[in-house]
């Protein structure tokens, strides 16, 4: 929803700039009222047309993703994210604003109803023209024309006028749009410079008509020498207003602009070809439920395949090549997608959410597929292999692949330095390595990429790998085959006192392991390679799952099963 409505501004501030730059100084007032309301409201609906032909498109390899190795399990556990997001308070913000907006549209809206109720009216045709007794004010409201009693005395036709013309245009119409704009996306500047822009045309539109009738130079000293009270209410059309004053007066004095320059409308396709490719190639991490049961009920190639759900990147297959994101990192939705998952059992379909080699977020639906061919460079997926690698110590276990991806982990448990983030100045908190390592068809580690937050411990990460043990090489239809995998490891950077002021801030915590209350003396005892899962609840959310029990935070421990 955020990478929409940053769409969206985006979208505004560009229309805003075309006009600006190009349109604002021309007379074409009819095109630049139909522009000024349509541009905002394309840019809600652009980001949602996703066009094939400005798509990226991309060929992934295949590779085994290893569950994440743990360097140091207790010190993640403390420090593991609480899932009362940075969202939760952006949506209790986002609300309070569109309340008090709100309110104050209907303050403005009783105040305009008041003015009506204690002055006289004068009906004038399909007109209603309000006698103000104390404020020298012209202004108007849908068929309202508000006018200071000694204008009307002095018979100022041409204020009147003015004002009609707003009334017969419907300029009212466009400034209540505005307002409920500025209620929907307060926080939008674009949309408060709108209003500004097209208050101004409205009185350009105005003035253009009432000098058809009356002598330009009369109009420009009745301009200059009146001097009016303004009425602090954004959706009315004002007569006076002293920013405008230079502004109307130099337009009126402006010539006609000539046919020609209506070209200039012309730069609107750049614009809008611009904002479809970026809208179409931009990846948004939001996706309905249905969107994906519907990409599932579609048929699966062996190779997996992308699909384009209209606001994400979705890939279904047995692997992706990438780097998995912790539970803890996923978005709202992400999280709401994951709950109806696992709420709804979808075919038993896993749900991860990688960065593939392209840096997309990709949904990733795990699916099994028939087993395919080997690849160009003598790799086979893991899930169609026949005989996968199998590491020293593994050769008589019934379960090769369980048995590889713990021996691996245990392996780099033991060789991996962690001391050596100490050294490094890096900002305390939990750390990932990204690994990819190939078992080439002679069972030795090769091929090994490594991406970290530091020089150091890139290379580290290579050292430790490039330690496995020789392996009995994976064989496919009777050869000897590659195998690619990916690996995560985490570890973490404690601060001067960040394990001392971590473990006094967990002290009083409610444990659930399993789903069921523990106390934290079992929790230190668990083995941190059968956890498969750390959620850490604070605040509002721990006393809304657990009452007043979790007042001191929670932490849910799940096992592997």
């Amino acid at each position: 929803m955020i990478n929409y409505i940053i769409q969206v501004v985006l979208f505004q501030a560009i229309f805003l700039a075309v006009y600006d730059f190009f349109l604002q100084k021309e007379t074409f007032f009819k095109w630049n009222r139909v522009y000024l309301i349509v541009a905002p409201i394309a840019s809600f609906i652009i980001p949602w047309l996703k066009f094939d032909i400005f798509q990226k498109t991309s060929v992934q390899e295949q590779i085994v993703r290893l569950p994440e190795v743990i360097i140091n399990p207790e010190s993640i556990l403390f420090n593991s994210t609480a899932t009362a997001s940075t969202n939760y308070y952006l949506n209790e913000l986002f609300l309070v604003g569109v309340i008090l907006f709100s309110i104050l549209f209907f303050v403005k809206l009783f105040k305009i109803i008041s003015i009506i109720n204690k002055n006289t009216i004068i009906k004038k045709g399909l007109y209603k023209i309000v006698i103000l007794k104390t404020k020298q004010s012209a202004f108007s409201f849908f068929n309202f024309i508000f006018i200071n009693k000694r204008l009307l005395e002095n018979k100022e036709l041409e204020i009147i006028e003015h004002e009609m013309v707003h009334c017969k245009q419907r300029h009212t119409l466009d400034l209540l749009f505005f307002e409920v704009l500025k209620i929907a996306m307060w926080f939008n500047p674009m949309v408060y410079i709108f209003q500004k822009r097209i208050t101004v045309l409205h009185e350009y539109i105005s003035d253009a008509e009432v000098v058809k009738k009356s002598n330009k130079k009369a109009y420009f000293n009745k301009l200059l020498a009146e001097t009016f009270d303004v009425e602090n209410i954004s959706f009315t059309n004002q007569f006076y207003k002293h920013s405008l004053i230079k502004k109307r007066i130099a337009m009126i004095a402006k010539n006609k602009s000539q046919k020609v320059n209506q070209l200039k409308y012309l730069m609107l396709i750049p614009a809008l070809v611009g904002m479809l490719v970026y809208s179409s190639c931009a990846n948004d991490s939001s996706v309905s439920f249905e969107e994906v049961e519907k990409a599932l009920a579609e048929p699966i190639p062996n190779e997996g395949k992308y699909l384009d759900s209209g606001n994400v990147i979705m890939f279904i297959g047995s692997h992706l090549n990438g780097e998995i994101i912790p539970l803890e990192d996923y978005t709202t939705s992400e999280k709401e997608l994951l709950e109806k998952f696992q709420s709804k059992n979808v075919k038993n379909i896993p749900f991860s959410v990688v960065i593939d080699d392209k840096g997309d977020r990709v949904l990733f639906l795990k699916v099994p597929t028939p087993p395919i061919s080997k690849k160009d460079d003598g790799s086979v997926p893991f899930a169609t292999i026949d005989n996968v690698p199998v590491f020293p110590g593994c050769e008589n276990s019934k379960d090769k692949k369980q048995c590889i991806q713990e021996a691996i982990t245990k392996h780099v448990n033991n060789e991996f330095n962690s001391k050596l983030a100490d050294d490094l100045d890096l900002e305390a908190g939990t750390k990932r390595i990204f690994v990819m390592f190939t078992i080439n068809k002679n069972g030795e580690v090769s091929d090994v990429k490594a991406r970290a937050p530091h020089k150091i411990l890139q290379e580290e990460a290579i050292r430790v790998i490039k330690t496995i043990p020789n392996m009995i090489p994976g064989k496919h239809k009777g050869n000897n085959v590659s195998v690619k995998y990916s690996l995560p490891i985490a570890f973490v950077v404690e601060g001067d006192d960040a394990s001392k002021d971590l473990n006094k801030e967990f002290e009083q915590a409610l444990y659930i392991l399993n789903g069921k209350e523990t106390t934290k003396s079992v929790v230190d005892k668990i083995n941190p390679d059968s956890i498969e899962r750390i959620d850490v609840l604070k605040g509002n959310k721990a006393i809304e799952k657990y009452g007043e029990k979790g007042k001191n935070g929670v932490v849910e421990i799940v096992l592997k099963k």
